[in-house]
């Protein structure tokens, strides 16, 4: 029933615009360039790099899993006056797939992984065959996305190309300084202790590009199952590598990782919780990890923090 009345939702829409939904915004009148983002990783690369001439609104609102999100009428009321709609892609977005890929027919729709190099994204076996979708947790990686956005308003909206370059060249220049930052941090934890245990296996990219070796209790997409024998397979790893900490994630609820630490501790071994990172959602608007940069500092530092302690510091 949802799915009939999102679909109705979205002719009306249409219907009612009476206009070409790839039309160009009015700079005579004010009007701005209307980008539509699902995740935040993503409204906040189109805010660096559109500046004040794009006016951006995101779907998925700070601590709600992508994996799960289902669009709301009022989300495809957004969708349907946008110019752009930017999405992740790589299958992270899976109950949008049907609204998104209806709006495709008649908005400039865009996976922003499509402008990154298919040899670096990674292919996990129990991903069934599909790209890991968690490029942002690679700084590198993401840069390539940036690139994709900036091209993408600079070929839609040519009046403002030469500022939407400037803006992605100088937000470059940050993220450049951030993967130094995050390869500086991870210096300071001995390679041994370099072990991230999470709610789900969404640091892959993370672990390729920095030298950690992950694990998730969960696999790559939230919507899969946790057995008790998944927990105890994963307190068994933590209890004979020794690991001291592991970390709970903003849009995951903690309970499982919990259970893992209480099986852990019947095992005479304890681990802490070293703290909450954002992995699928950023942090909440105003915060600094409400921002890419700042989330993925703070990531980095809580994992730093946990696994030297704080007498390293």
């Amino acid at each position: 029933m949802q799915r009939i009345y999102i679909a109705v939702c979205l002719i009306g829409i249409l219907l009612w615009s009476g206009c070409d939904p790839k039309e160009q915004p009015d700079a005579a009148t004010g009007d701005k360039l209307r980008v539509v983002t699902t995740i935040g990783m993503i409204t906040d690369i189109v805010k660096n790099v559109g500046g004040t001439q794009v006016e951006v609104s995101g779907i998925v609102e700070p601590g709600v899993d992508p994996h799960f999100y289902n669009p709301t009428p009022k989300d495809v009321q957004r969708f349907g006056s946008a110019h752009i709609i930017f999405y992740n892609g790589l299958h992270l977005e899976a109950k949008m797939a049907d609204v998104l890929g209806k709006m495709s027919g008649d908005k400039l729709t865009v996976a922003v992984t499509d402008g990154v190099d298919r040899s670096l994204l990674l292919t996990p076996q129990e991903y069934e065959g599909l790209y890991d979708p968690h490029l942002w947790f690679d700084v590198k990686l993401w840069m390539q996305v940036v690139g994709k956005v900036r091209d993408v308003l600079s070929e839609f909206d040519v009046d403002n190309a030469v500022q939407y370059r400037s803006n992605a060249e100088s937000y470059l220049a940050k993220l450049m300084e951030l993967d130094e930052y995050v390869k500086s941090q991870v210096e300071r934890v001995r390679s041994q202790q370099r072990v991230l245990v999470t709610a789900h296996d969404c640091f892959n990219y993370f672990g390729k590009a920095y030298g950690f070796e992950v694990r998730g209790l969960q696999g790559i997409s939230t919507a899969s199952e946790i057995g008790i024998a998944d927990i105890q397979e994963l307190s068994t790893f933590i209890v004979e590598r020794r690991i001291s900490a592991i970390f709970v994630e903003s849009s995951v609820s903690s309970q499982s990782l919990e259970a893992v630490k209480s099986a852990v501790k019947s095992k005479g071994f304890d681990v802490k919780i070293g703290g909450v990172l954002f992995t699928d959602a950023m942090g909440s608007e105003g915060t600094p990890e409400g921002t890419y940069i700042g989330m993925i500092r703070h990531n980095i530092d809580t994992i730093v923090h946990a696994l030297i302690g704080e007498s390293e510091l």
